[in-house]
């Protein structure tokens, strides 16, 4: 009913209270505060690469993000993970059961202060789940492009053009909890916001 069509909020279906135990600021920083971490520029289309040490990251980076700061200069720590030295930490999560046939599974682990998030973009489907935090999320299917500056935050988006959208053309949106799961299809255009400082990995179908 959902895979190819639309997005679905699914509650319930994993118990991830091993892996949310886990990841806590003191035992994350204990297991891999030394470790360096890939951190990815907020922005579309392009994209700035930046390796900090994991614990400078939790320690001076991950702080709310200022409304007036450009995508390109806001550092963001989602997606690029060392799965050798993380490989111990993925392997306590429980993904959704769910499978698309002829995907396979890829993990994408994350951590960002309030008010960060990446701005409007597509690929293919997946699940996003929240391990600590709300994630607020704002969706399009393919054919309906977004209004939205390739290089502006989701919180300068959320300020600026989503107080001037017609009715008609407001996103589907929902706020995500610790434990809920959202399924996105292929192709859909989201964007992501942090409400709270958050912990969230997505399993990517490729």
């Amino acid at each position: 009913r959902f895979a190819f069509s639309r997005p679905v909020i699914l509650r319930g279906i994993t118990d991830n209270s091993a892996f949310r135990a886990l990841c806590t600021r003191k035992k994350l920083l204990a297991a891999f505060g030394t470790l360096p971490v890939r951190l990815s520029t907020a922005n579309t289309y392009s994209y700035r690469k930046v390796d900090v040490p994991f614990q400078e990251y939790v320690e001076q980076l991950l702080k709310p993000q200022d409304p007036a700061r450009l995508g390109s200069d806001t550092l963001y720590f989602f997606g690029d993970n060392n799965f050798t030295e993380w490989g111990p930490l993925f392997q306590q999560y429980v993904p959704p059961a769910f499978r698309i046939p002829g995907t396979s599974p890829a993990y994408s682990f994350g951590i960002a202060g309030s008010g960060s998030g990446v701005p409007f973009h597509w690929h293919g489907p997946g699940f996003s789940e929240v391990i600590f935090g709300r994630k607020r999320w704002f969706l399009y299917p393919p054919d309906k492009t977004p209004h939205f500056h390739p290089n502006e935050t989701t919180l300068a988006w959320l300020h600026n053009t989503y107080p001037t959208l017609p009715p008609a053309e407001r996103p589907l949106e929902c706020t995500l909890r610790p434990g809920e799961v959202l399924y996105f299809p292929d192709r859909w255009w989201h964007a992501t916001l942090n409400l709270d400082t958050s912990v969230f990995i997505s399993t990517f179908l490729g």
